[in-house]
């Protein structure tokens, strides 16, 4: 796949201090994998198919489930992310977070228990043990066929497969190949920032499945670039309310308490907003936070159970920085999806096209305001 274009590259002035890849996978273990299943419809009445799975491996692949500090916190809940009744009462989860499109989470889900049982087999035959994986959904159904079921098993344990370090694939790949933002095609961005607490220096990382906005909302850095970039609107008119989604994974190697991040998780909300909406009430935006310091295993019944756990946590004094670090690490995510997205044909409405964001007229409309970086410039 020939790599897409990203916000920085077009000279937009993001702030922050991005890790060495500019992804989540800058925080040490996160691995990211996608299936991006795609069928275009050549004649009227032809079934197309343009979904996927992306799965994100918290702590990479072991013999053991490892868990991971967790908090979640949702913006608007006509969503669905599984796994998170268990975080709101325990503080962590253990396995993947997979995402995909709403009618495939229980085969993902599926998917995600039968890699478990595989990969720790030890930990499930031996033991009463159970899995309870992170499933999370966007709606695609303007540009997929999302009624057909078309994503199967074997999407999901490719997109688990296929998960590794390094850089990450962006726009219409993975379980956000079908989506739009702010009216223009959106689907998968990342991002990360480096931050210093004391001697510490740390990682905050960033996924979004980005599916939300309406285009009259869109701001880039401050500028409202949504009302001057406002043709090829997919249902124009009165039906062209905010309707979709955002799943946001944000990922640290800071030491954080459950509690610590789901303060971080509902700042989630405020890198979000940056972006210009005002959360609409058929978007599901769901913000989950997790933390791959304090590494130690949690035995399952029947396993010796040791007496205590001794865990690390920042000072609360410190955390906005990583509060920071997480507003800026979504906006630029978001806006990565933007950039990196392609345009596809719709089926919903039928004939029409869900356009990705011309790059040259967004440069026009920041240049306006004076907001491109100057070439050559850091």
């Amino acid at each position: 796949m020939i790599p897409r274009p990203r916000a920085r590259d077009l000279g937009l002035p993001l702030p922050g201090r991005p890790g060495p890849v500019n992804a989540i996978t800058d925080v040490p273990g996160v691995e990211v994998g996608f299936a991006t299943i795609k069928s275009l419809a050549v004649r009227p009445g032809d079934r197309q198919v343009y979904t996927g799975v992306t799965a994100v491996l918290p702590r990479g692949r072991g013999p053991r489930p490892m868990p991971v500090w967790a908090g979640q916190f949702d913006l608007n809940g006509n969503g669905e992310m599984t796994g998170t009744h268990w975080i709101a009462d325990a503080g962590y989860f253990a396995g993947p977070v997979c995402l995909t499109n709403t009618h495939s989470v229980g085969i993902v889900h599926h998917a995600v228990v039968r890699w478990m049982i595989e990969q720790y087999a030890e930990h499930f035959q031996q033991y009463h043990a159970w899995a309870m994986p992170v499933v999370a959904e966007t709606y695609d159904g303007a540009v997929n066929d999302i009624c057909g079921l078309h994503v199967e098993e074997r999407h999901a344990l490719e997109a688990l497969a296929a998960a590794r370090s390094g850089a990450v694939a962006e726009g219409n790949v993975g379980g956000g190949a079908g989506n739009a933002t702010y009216d223009f095609k959106g689907g998968t961005g990342t991002s990360s920032r480096r931050i210093r607490i004391g001697e510490g220096d740390y990682t905050v990382g960033v996924l979004v499945q980005s599916n939300f906005g309406a285009r009259s909302d869109l701001t880039v850095l401050g500028v409202p670039v949504g009302e001057h970039l406002s043709a090829d609107l997919v249902a124009p008119g009165p039906d062209s309310q905010e309707r979709g989604s955002i799943i946001v994974l944000i990922a640290t190697d800071a030491p954080l308490s459950p509690s610590q991040l789901q303060r971080v998780a509902k700042r989630g909300a405020l890198g979000i907003g940056r972006t210009g909406t005002s959360g609409g009430n058929y978007s599901g935006d769901l913000i989950l936070a997790f933390s791959v310091a304090n590494e130690c295993y949690l035995p399952a019944i029947g396993e010796p159970q040791p007496h205590s756990f001794r865990l690390e946590s920042l000072n609360d004094a410190h955390l906005d920085a990583v509060y920071g670090a997480a507003v800026q690490a979504i906006e630029e995510s978001i806006l990565n999806a933007l950039v990196a997205a392609e345009t596809v044909p719709t089926i919903k409405p039928p004939g029409g096209w869900l356009k990705a964001i011309d790059h040259q007229a967004l440069l026009a409309v920041m240049n306006h305001y004076g907001k491109v970086r100057p070439a050559g410039s850091d």
